[in-house]
């Protein structure tokens, strides 16, 4: 006598409905598709910030480190366990410190010229996208 459970060739399991969700939506991950004009469009949009973005982010993060940097030789011994004379380590502090605030200052420009690089070299997909999705 055989279980519901149980058929000739071995077990047959069956999962909760959450189990089955979570099961689909894996599976979802793995299927294969086709971007469609409007995911495409999307993302070509973001794209243009993201990579805008990540220039600037990095630069102003140098510049704060460049910055930081400066401060420390001008405002504790720092300097001078590095080797610089004491006398020095005052100009050169404030030296970097300009350096890193023209750094920190120069974050936006950038972002805005790469995000304008960006969209004139996409610019003729999405007017392409732009004009098969308005039809």
């Amino acid at each position: 006598m055989e279980s519901n459970n149980q058929q000739k060739d071995g077990f047959r399991y069956t999962y909760s409905a959450k189990d089955q969700e979570e099961i689909r939506s894996i599976r979802q991950k793995y299927v294969p598709r086709e971007e469609d004009k409007m995911e495409r469009l999307r993302r070509l949009d973001r794209s243009v910030a993201v990579k805008a973005r990540a220039w600037s982010v990095a630069v102003g993060i140098l510049g704060v480190l460049v910055l930081g940097f400066g401060m420390s030789l001008f405002m504790t011994e720092f300097g001078t366990q590095l080797g610089i004379p004491a006398n020095r380590t005052m100009p050169v502090g404030i030296g970097f410190g300009l350096v890193g605030g023209a750094l920190v200052c120069l974050a936006y420009p950038l972002y805005q010229r790469v995000a304008r690089h960006e969209r004139k070299k996409i610019a003729p997909e999405i007017m392409r996208l732009t004009d098969e999705l308005m039809k």
